[in-house]
């Protein structure tokens, strides 16, 4: 740290309201007993911190059974030093934030980062602040706000003589498309505080984020001799109890766990590998593979395991099906398009996505395709072609709890990089994104995609060229989710509902292909018995999971608001 300077009323004591949390400047309190009196006036649903401790185990000693030592590492940057980029941001602009719809869109990113979220008005109040600066990235071709960061001035704050600043809450959207997003945000936030002749930008980062020590060692951060104090509370329970023993589940079995847990649900691993638990409540044990659980009935399954036999009975029960054949050869396929210009072709088992091939004409190879269906299954189906988005549905309980777009693998153009380093890029974006539950293979059907746009895996786009590497939207095949829960038409909601009592199913992903998600057109593509819960944060999927598995779980509350709601396909309250 550096050398003390004299306090003043304004720089003793000095704490900040930042939205999620109160930011306690350590290095100016009076003492460390004053300063845990200070945490300890911590909110309910707030993750206070306390930021350049100089002596850790003092300040632990004020409080030890209700303070712990963040794994944390503290960075700084000597902002008369830094040297800024010349390259600009591509596919989308970092500016500062400027309406509630922008704080609406961080509380997302912060949902989506499991991070503690702002009321919107608290932003808003603060958009004109001196002390704080928020910026945003907005993609320029959707408008969506894809990530966010932070800046405090301390000197506006508090008078600070040092002329330091920090950064807090740098987020990036895990489902955007373009690169370089965390960089351009710090490298701004960093040009706006040298521009004010700002001495330093100081930042506290988890001991295990690589990614972001990479990031910021890159731009010449160093690290600092300071620590973080936080309250112990069920925000922070993983960073002082260590990991739980679910702690290598995926991510769509370790929602549901972790959601069981915090009910006070005893929780027994069966295998980590595949994502099998068992959850015991009151006398009641459940044993589940992620979302499916021993509620789904053998038959259930089975319906949803045989695409031909779901179409079949959710045909049967009113909802909108595309035309389909099973195919004994490719023979079969070719006489699919007197009836239609396009088709798809796809295995009749199979899930994420394997030996799917979308948007076939008679042009394309359709004996290579047929055979990659044909690898996954013997029995092969053949459908139309629908144009339109790929809208995921997850029902639980017969009601619709989250619905998404689900929009195919795509890359972008940068003028230097060939379609196969583009493709490697965003493959680890995505794979950082999900847990590395996905990414984008290099098969015979990308290359088949690649063809259809015009390039080869050794091409160079230019700048900017959007190019879609896939045709089917699976999250397993580096597509991308985008939550529509609160906009989505009535009519797509009631199909959804009638294909879970249809099937007689009690949790499943519905997936239709509609024009848009706003209108009420569509077409059944097939029923998933075991969705991804985890893809639809921040909806709450895996509480209404649990909820149908331990209804007497349910906060009272909670319980009295859903008997007073109709059991029918309007959306679960959160």
């Amino acid at each position: 740290m550096d050398e003390p300077v004299s306090r003043t009323a304004e720089t003793t004591n000095v704490s900040l309201d930042c939205g999620w949390g109160t930011l306690h400047f350590a290095d100016t309190y009076e003492s460390a007993a004053v300063l845990a009196d200070a945490m300890r006036d911590e909110g309910p649903g707030r993750r206070d911190i306390a930021f350049y401790v100089e002596e850790p185990h003092v300040m632990l000693s004020a409080a030890p059974l209700e303070l712990f030592l963040d794994p944390s590492h503290a960075y700084r940057l000597d902002l008369p030093e830094y040297e800024p980029s010349d390259r600009k941001p591509e596919g989308y602009i970092v500016r500062r934030l400027a309406n509630e719809e922008d704080a609406e869109a961080v509380n997302r990113i912060y949902s989506s980062r499991g991070m503690v979220p702002v009321r919107p008005d608290f932003f808003w109040r603060r958009r004109d602040s001196r002390a704080f600066t928020y910026l945003v990235a907005e993609d320029t071709v959707t408008g969506m706000i894809i990530g966010t960061v932070t800046g405090i001035d301390h000197a506006r704050a508090f008078g600070d003589p040092r002329k330091g600043t920090s950064l807090w809450c740098l987020a990036v959207d895990p489902q955007t498309r373009c690169s370089g997003v965390g960089e351009a945000l710090v490298r701004r936030l960093a040009e706006i505080f040298k521009d004010r002749g700002c001495a330093t930008l100081d930042l506290s980062v988890l001991h295990d984020n690589d990614l972001a020590i990479q990031l910021y060692e890159k731009l010449g951060f160093e690290r600092l001799a300071v620590y973080t104090i936080k309250r112990k509370n069920p925000i922070n329970e993983r960073l002082f109890a260590g990991p739980a023993p679910e702690a290598s589940l995926n991510p769509y079995a370790k929602i549901i766990v972790d959601e069981a847990r915090r009910r006070g649900i005893d929780v027994e691993i069966i295998s980590e590998e595949h994502g099998y638990f068992r959850l015991t409540y009151g006398g009641r044990s459940i044993k589940c593979r992620e979302s499916l659980s021993e509620m789904t009935s053998a038959v259930a399954m089975s319906i949803c395991d045989d695409k031909a036999v779901t179409r079949a009975i959710v045909e049967a029960a009113g909802i909108e099906v595309p035309d389909e054949i099973e195919a004994a050869n490719p023979d079969d396929v070719r006489a699919m398009f007197d009836r239609h210009e396009k088709l798809v072709i796809k295995p009749a088992r199979g899930e994420q996505g394997r030996g799917i091939a979308v948007g076939l004409t008679k042009d394309d190879d359709i004996d290579a395709a047929f055979k990659r269906a044909q690898e996954v299954c013997e029995r092969v189906l053949v459908e139309e072609f629908c144009e339109g988005d790929d809208l995921r549905l997850v029902v639980i309980g017969h009601r619709v709890v989250a619905a998404a777009v689900r929009r195919a693998a795509r890359i972008f153009g940068d003028g230097h990089s060939s379609v196969r380093e583009l493709i490697a890029k965003q493959s680890r974006r995505r794979s950082a994104a999900t847990g590395g539950e996905a990414n984008i293979p290099m098969d015979g059907e990308t290359e088949r995609c690649l063809t259809l746009e015009g390039f080869s895996y050794d091409d160079v786009p230019e700048e900017g060229r959007e190019i879609q590497v896939r045709r089917t939207a699976n999250l397993h095949t580096g597509g991308t989710i985008h939550d529509v829960t609160d906009h989505v038409h009535p009519t797509l909601v009631d199909a959804a509902v009638k294909i879970s009592r249809a099937v007689d199913i009690p949790v499943v992903g519905v997936d239709l292909l509609v024009p848009s998600h706003l209108s009420a057109k569509y077409k059944f593509i097939e029923a998933n018995e075991r969705p991804g819960l985890a893809n639809h944060e921040p909806q709450p999927t895996a509480e209404r999971f649990v909820d149908l598995l331990f209804p007497q779980s349910i906060p009272h509350a909670a319980r009295q608001a859903s008997r007073n709601s109709l059991d029918t396909g309007e959306q679960c309250p959160a």
